[in-house]
């Protein structure tokens, strides 16, 4: 039998009780026994600065390049801010790709979820970050796709993913997560 897959789940959002982070606890309750979400916190991360990069790397962001480098995969969970990425995450993912040439993120399978109160979903923020993945050397997962919308009515007040075609399109994501990782695994095995 294949080990447990490990995938790291970030969300874009350091609000405690944003929908996105209510997301991410969901797949680590929806996820296939075949696999293990374990998530980091972006919360502490400082703003990007190249003069700190080399001589003086922040230890947080050397802990979260560690933590990359050991998931099988990514999945990030993210909110729409202005059509587009959040600030924090678009900041964590330039730390961990960098200097040139170490990119944490290169040759990951990764999946992208997101959660919103309008009736896009997340939809502009997905397109963007998947922009990102080219430059970065990503796998992403295509479809299914997974933008919640109008996450007050799918989550209740504690935060718990109550809306069942939500967790149904949920666990389909994740499985084609798992499945997705292993397929690009097995292909790097090929290429060795």
């Amino acid at each position: 039998m294949n080990r447990p897959l490990k995938i790291l789940g970030i969300a874009g959002s350091l609000r405690k009780k944003s929908y996105n982070r209510a997301a991410l606890r969901a797949a680590q309750q929806l996820m296939p026994e075949s696999a293990i979400i374990e998530t980091f916190e972006l919360d502490g991360i400082p703003p990007f600065n190249e003069d700190d990069l080399v001589a003086n790397p922040p230890p947080i962001v050397t802990e979260f390049k560690t933590r990359i480098r050991a998931a099988d995969a990514i999945l990030f969970v993210s909110p729409e801010y202005n059509y587009s990425i959040p600030g924090v995450l678009k900041n964590a993912i330039d730390w961990a790709s960098r200097p040139h040439g170490h990119s944490a993120w290169t040759g990951k399978p990764v999946g992208v979820m997101g959660a919103a109160t309008g009736a896009l979903g997340t939809a502009r923020m997905q397109y963007h970050l998947r922009q990102c993945f080219v430059f970065l050397n990503m796998y992403p997962l295509n479809l299914p796709e997974v933008m919640i919308t109008h996450s007050a009515q799918r989550f209740d007040e504690q935060g718990n993913l109550v809306d069942e075609p939500t967790r149904d399109i949920m666990r389909k994501f994740l499985q084609a997560l798992v499945l997705w990782t292993r397929q690009v695994e097995h292909g790097k095995q090929i290429q060795a």
